[in-house]
C-alpha cells in the first residue's frame, strides 16, 4: 500500500469522528542522513570539515518560516516536526552521540537504527512516519531531504497529487529525478540561507573547467568486499 493509500480525509472543516483526537497538521521534515553525507562526501572528497557540515540550526530557522507561511494561506494551525532518520554502525555510538544530541538540543527528533548490514537502510522507516503523520492529522507540507529517488519518487509524487506542497532538498548533482519532476519542488540545500558555513567545491558535468576536474567515488572500494561478505 503507498503513502498516498493512506493518507486520511483532510478536507477543509472536516470534523474528526467522536472519540477520536485529531492532531494538528504538520510541516513535516524528513532528513535522510545516510544518503546525504554520502551526496556530500562525493562533492568533497572525503568527510567534511567543520566548514562544510551543514548547520541544522539554520535548517530549523527555514522550516518554521516555511511553516509560518503555510500557515498564513492556509488559515490554521500548522505544527512544524523536523526528523533525522540516521544508522548507527557497530563501534561508532561514542563518535556519532555528541552529533547526536546537537540536533536534539536544536529542536530535532532523531530516528536511529544498527547498521548491521549494507540493507540496513532507514528507507522504510521514513517512509512509515510519513503515513503515520498523514494518518494523525493530515500533511500541510512535506520536505523530504534525499537523492534517493528509487525509495521517494513515487510516494512523494503521490502526496503531491493530492494537493500537498512537496519539496525535495539535496544536491542538484545527485538529484536529477526531482530537479526534472513536473510535481515535486526541488530545493538545493546550498540555496538555504545558512545552512554551509563556506561554498561547496561542487563540480558539475554541465559546467566543467578547461583542465578537467576529478570526481570522487560514492563510496570506498572496499564496501565491494562488505557487500560480498553479507552475501555468504
Amino acid at each position: 500500500m503507498s503513502v498516498s493509500e493512506r493518507l486520511p480525509d483532510t478536507e477543509p472543516g472536516a470534523v474528526a469522528p467522536i472519540g477520536e483526537v485529531r492532531q494538528p497538521k504538520r510541516v513535516l521534515l524528513v532528513w535522510d542522513a545516510p544518503n546525504l553525507d554520502m551526496g556530500l562526501g562525493a562533492i568533497l572528497g572525503g568527510r567534511p570539515t567543520a566548514a562544510y557540515r551543514p548547520r541544522f540550526d539554520a535548517l530549523g530557522r527555514w522550516l518554521l518560516t516555511r511553516t509560518a507561511e503555510l500557515s498564513g494561506t492556509s488559515g490554521v494551525r500548522l505544527e512544524p516536526e523536523a526528523t533525522v532518520f540516521t544508522n548507527i554502525a557497530q563501534g561508532s555510538a561514542d563518535v556519532v552521540r555528541p552529533w547526536v544530541e546537537a540536533l536534539r538540543n536544536v529542536g530535532f527528533a532523531v530516528f536511529a537504527k544498527p547498521k548491521v548490514d549494507e540493507d540496513s537502510d532507514v528507507d522504510d522507516d521514513m517512509l512509515a512516519h510519513i503515513a503515520l503523520r498523514a494518518r494523525e492529522g493530515g500533511l500541510a507540507g512535506i520536505m523530504v531531504a534525499s537523492a534517493d529517488g528509487q525509495a521517494f519518487r513515487q510516494p512523494l509524487e503521490d502526496i503531491a497529487a493530492t494537493g500537498v506542497p512537496v519539496q525535495v532538498l539535496g544536491f542538484r548533482e545527485h538529484a536529477s529525478w526531482a530537479v526534472a519532476s513536473e510535481i515535486l519542488e526541488f530545493i538545493d540545500l546550498e540555496d538555504i540561507v545558512g545552512v554551509f558555513r563556506e561554498p561547496l567545491p561542487r563540480v558539475s558535468l554541465d559546467s566543467l573547467p578547461d583542465e578537467g576536474a576529478w570526481l570522487q567515488p560514492f563510496r570506498p572500494l572496499s564496501a565491494l568486499l562488505l557487500g560480498r561478505q553479507g552475501v555468504q
